[in-house]
C-alpha cells in the first residue's frame, strides 16, 4: 500500500484553492505589510515551523521552505502561495491534540493574516533565503539566524519573545560559558521555572557549527548579566 506524504499532497491540492481565493478576493484590495508579517510569523508560527528567511527552526509543524519549494520551482506565484497560506490558516485540520499534524484555529486573523500570508508568499521556498544582516557581530547574527528572538527576550538584540525564558533574567551573574552552551544544546536538562520541556529544539548541537556555537555562547555571555560586560571566556 502506498503511503501518502503527510503534508505535501494536501498542500499541492490547496494550490488550486489558493488561486481561487485570490481571484475571488480580487487583486490589490488589501494592503499587506510584509515586515510586520515577518514579526508576526516569528511570534505566532516560528515555534512550530522552520523558515529560512525568518530564522525559525520549529519542528512541530512542516518546514515551510520544503513545503513550498516545489510549488515555487514549478512556477507558482507568490500570490498563489499567499492564497494557500490563507486557506490553510482559515481552515486548519481538525485539532487532534497533536501539534505535529494540526494547527490551532485562528492563530492569526484579519490584517495579521494578510501580513503573514503576504510575507510567506514573498519568502517561503525561495532558494538561498536568509535572515537580514544584524549588528552586534557574528554571535548576534547566529542569534537572529536561528530565530532565538522569536522565543526569547534579550535587550541587546531587541528581542521580545515570550515562549522561552527572558535571557536577561535567567543568565545571571556567574553563569559560565559551559552552562550557556549546555542550555543551547541540551535545553531540557535544566528547565527554567514556569516553562515546559520539549519546546526549544534540541538539535542546535547538530545545526550549528562549532564556531557558530562558540560565537552564540560568547554573545550571550557578553550581553547578559552572566558576563557583566566581560569578553574573556570563563576559566581562561
Amino acid at each position: 500500500m502506498r503511503r501518502r506524504p503527510k503534508f505535501i499532497n494536501p498542500l499541492l491540492a490547496l494550490l488550486a484553492l489558493g488561486a481561487t481565493v485570490i481571484v475571488a478576493a480580487g487583486c490589490g484590495t488589501t494592503t499587506a505589510d510584509t515586515d510586520r508579517g515577518r514579526v508576526l510569523f516569528k511570534q505566532k508560527c516560528g515555534t512550530c515551523h522552520a523558515l529560512a528567511q525568518a530564522g525559525t527552526a520549529g519542528t512541530q509543524g512542516p518546514d515551510l521552505d520544503d513545503a513550498f519549494a516545489a510549488a515555487r520551482a514549478s512556477g507558482q506565484s507568490g500570490e498563489t502561495i499567499e492564497g494557500v497560506v490563507k486557506a490553510q490558516v482559515e481552515l486548519p485540520r481538525p485539532d487532534n491534540g497533536n501539534p505535529a499534524v494540526s494547527m490551532p484555529a485562528e492563530i492569526v486573523t484579519g490584517q495579521d493574516l494578510e501580513d503573514v500570508a503576504a510575507y510567506l508568499g514573498m519568502w517561503a521556498g525561495v532558494p538561498g533565503a536568509a535572515p537580514p544582516k544584524v549588528p552586534g557581530g557574528p554571535g548576534a547574527q547566529v542569534f537572529a539566524n536561528q530565530g532565538c528572538d522569536s522565543c526569547h527576550t534579550l535587550a541587546a538584540a531587541g528581542a521580545t519573545g515570550v515562549t522561552g525564558p527572558d535571557l536577561d533574567e535567567v543568565l545571571t551573574a556567574g553563569t559560565t560559558h559551559e552552562e550557556i552552551e549546555e542550555d543551547i544544546v541540551d535545553p531540557d536538562k535544566v528547565i527554567a521555572q514556569g516553562y515546559k520541556a520539549g519546546v526549544m529544539p534540541s538539535n542546535f548541537g547538530q545545526l550549528l557549527t562549532k564556531k557558530e556555537l562558540e560565537d552564540l555562547v560568547q554573545y550571550l555571555f557578553e550581553n547578559t548579566p552572566a558576563g557583566k560586560g566581560k569578553s574573556g571566556k570563563s576559566g581562561g
